[in-house]
């Protein structure tokens, strides 16, 4: 879209500017096309395709931003918006047409049409090549599924083999765990035995004295002797 020069360029000033595009655009969408000087046609183009715009999106702030700008000219807004707008759903630009018309007899100012494009969308055949490309595009996702396939396939046998660590980790735990409950009998057995084996250590004294009554009987029998 063309852009809009800075400044003031028609009329005395912004303001006078402002609104003689304004009536242009009116008049645009009132009757389709106009016949004006061919300056003030390309300033009026990318004022009337910024409204084209507004219009398809076709929600309420839209038709408020449009009837700001036209001065609330409420019969053009309705043709916009019922008419035009559909019509251009499925154009992405290039909503108006400007078409030179020659010089204006007496002050020999160029004139010039702009009109609106309002004929339906012809889409242009596909080339060969362009179809090559866009199936070379299409087929390009199947090929890579079974790449993709294969580079998962890894990943899953390492989630196996770290689910198998993970229950070697498991019963090394439970052993261990258990370990402990498997020495606590041994350990109550050599307890219970220990009473066993102190048990001659306490008969050795009376095995002494055993002995040493038959020292003492031995003075006895010498004294009867005598």
């Amino acid at each position: 879209m063309p852009a809009p020069t800075k400044g003031p360029r028609l009329g005395g000033g912004p303001a006078h500017e402002r609104l003689m595009l304004a009536n242009l655009a009116a008049a645009l969408f009132t009757h389709k096309s106009i016949q004006t000087t061919e300056t003030k046609a390309k300033r009026l183009r990318p004022l009337a395709e910024r409204l084209v715009t507004f219009a398809k999106r076709g929600d309420l702030h839209a038709r408020r931003r449009v009837i700001q700008v036209l001065r609330n000219n409420k019969e053009a807004v309705h043709i916009l918006f019922t008419e035009i707008a559909p019509q251009m759903n499925e154009r992405e630009g290039g909503y108006t047409r400007i078409t030179k018309l020659g010089y204006r007899k007496g002050d020999n100012a160029p004139m010039a049409a702009i009109e609106l494009v309002l004929e339906p969308v012809v889409k242009k055949p596909v080339s060969a090549k362009k179809a090559a490309a866009a199936k070379a595009v299409q087929d390009a996702p199947k090929a890579a599924a079974p790449a993709a396939a294969v580079a998962e396939a890894p990943s899953e046998e390492l989630v196996v083999t770290d689910g198998i660590v993970d229950d070697l980790t498991e019963t090394t735990a439970e052993a261990t765990a258990e370990a402990p409950t498997q020495e606590a009998p041994v350990a109550e057995a050599a307890a219970a035995e220990a009473p066993a084996e102190e048990a001659p250590a306490e008969e050795a004294p009376a095995a002494e004295a055993t002995e040493e009554a038959p020292a003492e009987e031995a003075p006895a029998a010498e004294a009867d002797k005598e």
